[in-house]
């Protein structure tokens, strides 16, 4: 894994050269100690660190990106395979209608 990314406060940011469960970690630690700032960039290119507040009932996703040779997981499934992955839900929302 050569990056993960990190949705924080409705921006992405990302953290490099570390393994998830590393992240994993260091954010649950974070967390049970009550604050910590995560080191992360910001940016596309030249990346600039950025120090999120991580506390208990702050938002936070963590997004691996994987490697293009990297093996696929044992949780990725092919959903457009519905023997692997089911039928499709059925739909509950409103009925469109066109008007006229």
């Amino acid at each position: 894994m050569k990056r993960i990314d990190i949705s924080y406060g409705g921006q992405w940011f990302s953290i490099g050269n570390r393994s998830l469960e590393d992240v994993h970690e260091e954010i649950r630690a974070g967390i049970l100690a009550g604050h910590h700032w995560l080191e992360v960039n910001d940016g596309e290119g030249q990346p600039r660190p950025a120090y999120l507040s991580i506390s208990p009932g702050v938002p936070i996703a963590v997004v691996p990106t994987p490697e293009p040779h990297d093996p696929p997981s044992e949780a990725a499934v092919d959903v457009l395979d519905p023997e692997i992955a089911g039928p499709p839900p059925e739909w509950t929302g409103p009925t469109l209608r066109p008007r006229g």
